[in-house]
C-alpha cells in the first residue's frame, strides 16, 4: 500500500525524516524515497528496497542530506518523490493512492493539452505523476489540490512540499490517515502516528476528510476544512495498521483484542491451544484466548532475521514459497494437540492451506481455522490491499462461482455476505472442504466494526460487502 512521513524543523531534520519513514517500512516493500529541501535547495534519494530494508539503502544518503524540511515515503508501486517543476514553481511530491480512472485522467489531461507522461517499467502512469499532473491544471496550489482529491476515483492522500512548508492533504473520504505530530521548533506529518513518538514528537491532531493543512516549523494552519463523510479503511485495524498505532482514537492492538474476545464468545470449539499466524494473527489470539480461558501458545515463529517484513514479493509464487520459509514450526507444540489458528484474512486461501498441511504433518490432531475478518468477496477498490488482477483471485468468489455455476449477480452476492443465510454456511463449509480445516467459522461484520467502536457509518466495508 505504502506510507509516508514529513518533517518541519528550526534544525536539520534528515534524522527525523529518515526514522520516522523507515517507521512506515511494514506498509510496502517495492521503493523508498526522501527529499529535502535546505540552503541549497532540493535533494532527492530514491531506492528499490525489494532486496534490503530502508536502513540500509538511504544510510549513506542521510550522512550527506540536509535541510530543515523534508517528506519521504516507503511505496509498494512506483518510485517517489517526484521533484515538479510547474507555474507553482517547484516542489517536492508523494502520495498514498490508488486511482481507477488512470486512463479517462489521462484522456482528459491529453485533451487539454498535456503533452506526455513517463511510463514505468510496468508501462503503467506513475501515481504521483498523475497527482502532480492534476494540480497543475489549477491557478494556484489549494485549487490544484483539492481539485485533485476530487477528480480521483479511488482515495488519494498528499504530501507536498516547497520553499513555504508542507502541504499535507487527507483523502477526500478519510479512507488513509493523515496526523500531525509537534515537539519545540518542529512539526511532523505521519501516516502512522507511533512513528514519531520515540522521536520526540508528541500527538498534535489528525487531519479530517478532505482537510489540508500548511506546516512549517512554527505552525500547522489549516486551509481547507475537512468534510463530514468519512469511510476510513476498516482493514487499517486488521491487518494493515502496526500494533502501536491508533487511527480515529481507536488502539490498532486493543482493537485486535477485542475482535478476538468477541470471536470467542460466539465460538463452540474446545481446542488445547489458541494460536496466531504471525504477525497480525497475534494479537487476535491473545484476545480470543483470554476471553476463551483456553491457553495462548506460539507454534509457529517467524524467523525475523532475515524476514523481518510482514510484506512480500509481487509474484505469487514467490510469495507463496517464501511464507513458508520465513514461518518456523514448534512441533513440541504442535503434535497430538488440537489448535485454533486466528489469520487476520483468507484471500486466495494457498498459503493457509499450506500451513494446514504443515501442521497435521507436524502431528496436530485438529486445526480450527479463525479469520479475524469476514469473508472477502470484492477486490478492495480504494486501497492497494491485494495485488489480486481479478476477484477470482478470491478464493470465496471461485466458490461461489462454482455454486451458482456462474450466475453471480450483486444480489446473489448480498446473500453470502449475510451470515445467517445458508448460502453463507454453503460457501463457509466448501471453503473448509477445500482448505482441509477440522472447522472454519469467519467473524462476523457486525463484530468486527463493534470491535473498531467508532461510528459504523465511517468506516468503508466495501471489501466485504459491496457497499460503498
Amino acid at each position: 500500500m505504502g506510507g509516508f512521513f514529513g518533517a518541519a524543523s528550526a534544525q536539520d531534520c534528515v534524522f527525523d525524516l529518515f526514522f520516522g519513514i523507515d517507521y512506515h517500512s511494514h506498509l510496502g516493500t517495492k521503493r523508498g524515497g526522501m527529499v529535502v529541501y535546505g540552503e541549497k535547495g532540493f535533494d532527492r534519494a530514491i531506492h528499490n528496497i525489494e532486496n534490503a530494508p530502508f536502513r540500509t539503502k538511504f544510510d549513506k544518503d542521510v550522512q550527506k542530506m540536509s535541510g530543515r524540511m523534508g517528506i519521504g515515503c516507503i511505496s509498494d508501486y512506483e518510485p517517489q518523490p517526484l521533484l515538479v517543476r510547474s507555474h507553482h514553481g517547484t516542489y517536492a511530491i508523494t502520495t498514498v493512492s490508488k486511482i481507477n480512472n488512470m486512463k479517462e485522467l489521462a484522456k482528459m489531461l491529453f485533451e487539454q493539452g498535456h503533452s506526455h507522461f513517463l511510463e514505468m517499467s510496468g508501462g503503467d502512469i506513475n501515481a504521483t505523476e498523475m497527482i502532480a499532473s492534476l494540480i497543475n491544471q489549477k491557478e494556484n496550489l489549494i485549487e490544484g489540490i483539492r481539485y485533485a482529491l476530487d477528480s480521483v476515483d479511488g482515495s488519494v492522500s498528499i504530501l507536498l512540499m516547497n520553499e513555504k512548508g508542507i502541504y499535507a492533504a487527507r483523502d477526500k473520504y478519510g479512507r488513509t490517515p493523515i496526523v500531525i505530530g509537534k515537539k519545540e521548533d518542529a512539526f511532523c506529518i505521519s501516516f502512522e502516528n507511533f512513528a514519531y513518538r520515540n522521536l520526540g514528537y508528541k500527538d498534535y491532531k489528525e487531519l479530517g476528510p478532505g482537510e489540508i493543512v500548511l506546516v512549517t516549523q512554527k505552525d500547522c494552519v489549516t486551509i481547507s476544512k475537512a468534510g463530514d463523510d468519512m469511510k476510513i479503511c476498516t482493514f487499517l485495524w486488521v491487518y494493515y495498521g502496526y500494533p502501536a498505532s491508533s487511527y480515529e482514537g481507536t488502539s490498532v492492538e486493543q482493537m485486535r483484542y477485542d475482535c478476538g474476545c468477541r470471536m470467542a464468545k460466539r465460538d463452540n470449539v474446545h481446542p488445547d491451544i489458541v494460536a496466531g499466524v504471525p504477525d497480525s494473527g497475534t494479537a487476535h489470539a491473545i484476545g480470543y484466548a483470554n476471553e476463551s480461558g483456553i491457553p495462548f501458545s506460539r507454534p509457529f515463529i517467524k524467523y525475523t532475521p532475515t524476514w523481518p517484513r510482514s510484506f512480500m514479493p509481487t509474484i505469487q509464487s514467490q510469495r507463496d514459497l517464501i511464507a513458508r520459509m520465513k514461518l518456523l514450526a514448534v512441533e513440541e507444540l504442535i503434535r497430538d494437540k488440537s489448535l485454533l489458528l486466528i489469520d487476520d484474512s483468507i484471500v486466495r486461501g494457498t498459503q493457509l492451506r499450506e500451513t494446514t498441511e504443515f501442521l497435521y504433518g507436524s502431528g496436530a490432531k485438529e486445526v480450527h481455522i479463525r479469520p479475524a475478518c469476514p469473508p472477502l468477496l470484492y477486490g478492495c477498490r480504494y486501497l492497494n490491499f491485494s495485488r489480486s488482477t481479478s476477484e477470482m483471485d478470491l478464493i470465496t468468489r471461485r466458490v461461489i462461482d462454482r455454486l451458482e455455476n456462474g450466475n453471480v449477480t450483486k444480489e446473489v452476492l448480498k446473500e453470502y455476505a449475510d451470515p445467517e443465510s445458508e448460502k453463507y454456511e454453503q460457501m463457509v463449509e466448501e471453503i473448509r472442504k477445500e482448505q482441509n480445516f477440522t472447522s472454519l467459522r469467519f467473524n462476523r461484520l457486525d463484530d468486527m466494526l463493534e470491535s473498531v467502536g467508532i461510528d459504523k457509518c465511517k468506516l468503508c466495508t466495501y471489501c466485504w460487502n459491496g457497499v460503498e
